[in-house]
């Protein structure tokens, strides 16, 4: 077994520089609004300070924490059990905006979808650690996957969350992918999972009118449009400096929830192009030393879950700038470590977490 290392620093630094950057830009974004909704200008700055707290001690728990733990059957079937039993109980909750994603405890919002994607990707770690052998087995290795993988995207969907039920069957393509499926399976499976995705995706109204709305935006500036086109405005008109913290114009009834879905449109009008470089660094560390961890990790199992929790990072970064810079239909999945909203960086930490300790058991070339 690889001997006990230091965590990644490259890792933690640049997870620390994004958790900086979300006190200040939540606040930027929320501060001038906050009091229209009968709150203090400080209110979303004071939550995130709460969660971030919550959330560094959840980091420091987990990188403590041997990452093989998470591979013991009971510990894999209680996440899954309790993901489960949350995404059908917040099905009967409190509709928020048309969806049912959150059910308060204790007073605080609980997102289970965040927790899902943690859930699901232990599960697969674990699984295909076991059978990695026979992984072109569809019956043996790759039906339980995809049971567990449907049946978890499905609740989310009847919530429904169509960006976060993509991103979960996605990280579960990633890892499976990795695990060294065979090309015939990758290609059947894109054959089943496109005309499946895209009836979803032409089910709902609201859904048709996005894909119309990224397609030409301009068809309808002041409806489905609308989003679209301000957040391209805030991303135009921030040029190379910005226009300076708390100076940004877009924020102001204009982009839609600035301090959330589209911060990134707020740091690029008032950080202009240096500040959304720094931020895409951050996230290419990230990912990089993410992606180092998995190859040299001692186990399969520590491989794979360091691959899957890279995954999910990276992926909702590129789809959440991805969005605001108009490259993909919005979707509603935050920024991670940067946008407000607790139960995404909870999630977020705890993935970083245990791929720190992930690290701390790798060779030394990482």
């Amino acid at each position: 077994m690889a001997r006990k290392l230091k965590s990644d620093k490259w890792l933690f630094y640049a997870t620390l520089a994004l958790l900086s950057a979300s006190l200040v830009m939540v606040y930027s974004g929320s501060a001038v609004l906050a009091p229209d909704g009968g709150t203090a200008a400080s209110f979303y700055l004071f939550r995130q300070v709460l969660w971030l707290m919550l959330g560094s001690a959840v980091l420091a728990i987990t990188m403590r924490i041997d990452y093989r733990v998470f591979k013991h059957p009971a510990v894999v079937c209680m996440a899954l059990a309790v993901t489960g039993a949350a995404l059908v109980a917040v099905l009967f909750g409190r509709e928020v905006g048309g969806a049912n994603r959150w059910f308060a405890i204790a007073g605080v919002g609980i997102q289970p979808s965040e927790l899902a994607k943690i859930a699901v990707i232990i599960f697969t770690a674990m699984f295909l650690e076991r059978r990695l052998e026979r992984i072109n087995d569809s019956i043996y290795a790759l039906f339980p996957i995809g049971m567990v993988t449907a049946i978890t995207a499905g609740l989310i969907l009847l919530q429904p969350d169509y960006g976060t039920a993509i991103t979960v069957i996605a990280i579960v393509s990633a890892m499976v992918y990795t695990a060294g499926i065979s090309y015939r399976y990758v290609v059947g499976g894109f054959l089943v999972l496109a005309p499946t995705l895209l009836l979803v995706l032409y089910s709902a109204p609201y859904r048709r009118r996005r894909l119309l709305a990224f397609l030409d935006p301009w068809d309808d500036p002041l409806g489905a449009g609308w989003q679209t086109i301000q957040s391209l405005i805030a991303v135009g008109s921030g040029g190379v400096f910005g226009q300076g913290l708390m100076a940004g114009v877009q924020k102001l009834n204009y982009l839609p929830e600035p301090h959330t879905d589209f911060i990134f449109a707020v740091i690029a009008e008032e950080t202009g192009l240096i500040g959304t470089t720094l931020t895409l660094v951050c996230f290419a560390v990230i990912t990089w030393r993410g992606l180092r961890i998995s190859r040299y990790a001692p186990d399969r199992f520590g491989a794979l879950l360091a691959l899957g929790l890279t995954t999910m990072v990276a992926l909702q970064a590129y789809i959440n700038m991805s969005v605001v810079l108009a490259l993909l239909p919005t979707k509603g999945i935050p920024l991670p470590f940067v946008s407000a909203g607790g139960s995404s960086l909870l999630i977020s930490l705890l993935g970083m977490g245990i791929l720190l300790n992930i690290s701390q058991y790798a060779s030394a070339e990482t």
